[in-house]
């Protein structure tokens, strides 16, 4: 399934721009909803960040068409059959991350193969070096 194309602009915490040295303001930032195109529920969900030491350690973004909020959130405890975690947070809708496409990825992807299918050529040992 293809990936969720909502983007949501995030200022900066109100705390981060009170610490913020004077003359460089934190810029807003976009977010890009990392569940799948089909998720019910409404919430669009992006990860922040990860501090890998705790069980609720991701801090993802929640929102909606009214509000964000910051949640920590238990990773999904499924393993795809490589034994590979699922990147989305437990208990999350949709499809796990496995399942999720980012199409503009793989069009990029597809474009580069094409235009570099070799991006690393054999080295030719010619002289016996």
């Amino acid at each position: 399934m293809n990936q969720c194309t909502a983007v949501a602009l995030l200022p900066p915490p109100d705390h981060v721009i009170a610490l913020s040295i004077p003359g460089h303001r934190p810029e807003p930032g976009y977010v890009l909803c990392e569940l799948g195109e089909d998720h019910e529920g409404g919430d669009h969900a992006a990860m922040l960040w990860d501090v890998r030491d705790r069980p609720e350690s991701a801090v993802w973004v929640r929102w909606d068409a009214g509000r964000a909020r910051l949640t920590r959130l238990l990773w999904c405890p499924t393993l795809d059959s490589r034994r590979e975690a699922c990147g989305l947070f437990a208990q999350h809708p949709s499809g796990h991350s496995w399942e999720v496409t980012d199409p503009v990825h793989e069009a990029i992807t597809l474009a580069l193969v094409e235009q570099h299918p070799h991006p690393y050529p054999q080295h030719t040992d010619e002289g016996g070096e």
